[in-house]
């Protein structure tokens, strides 16, 4: 499920769905530094898929290391990692999962609806 806690900046142009995938046998830091008044971090496990939105000229930063030491491994363009979200049809536009996943039994959860 994407994760849209730090969603694109407003001033960005149109994002665009990207997947990374660790396919090593190390964890991984997955870091977005290119991009004005945004934050992107997140820890990537070994054989896990990573799905995000981005601007298209974004650079995704592979650090890959042991226990307290890291090393830039990649540096890769989101333009590189771009996917149709029909790829995904679990997966709306925004990145969410849709209702019908969760009951089939698939362990996704949905994101908290706001409460008054």
């Amino acid at each position: 499920m994407a994760q849209l806690l730090d969603p694109v900046p407003s001033d960005q142009p149109d994002p665009i769905f990207c997947c990374y995938v660790n396919a090593t046998s190390q964890i991984q830091i997955a870091r977005i530094t290119n991009v004005a008044n945004w934050y992107f971090e997140r820890v990537v496990f070994p054989g896990q898929r990573l799905l995000f939105e981005a601007p298209p000229e974004a650079q995704l930063e592979i650090h890959t290391g042991m226990m307290a030491s890291a090393i830039l491994s990649d540096n890769i363009p989101c333009s590189e990692l771009w996917i149709e979200a029909e790829v995904y049809p679990g997966l709306d536009t925004a990145g969410e999962q849709r209702k019908e996943e969760k009951n089939e039994g698939l362990g996704v959860v949905e994101p908290l609806a706001a409460t008054a």
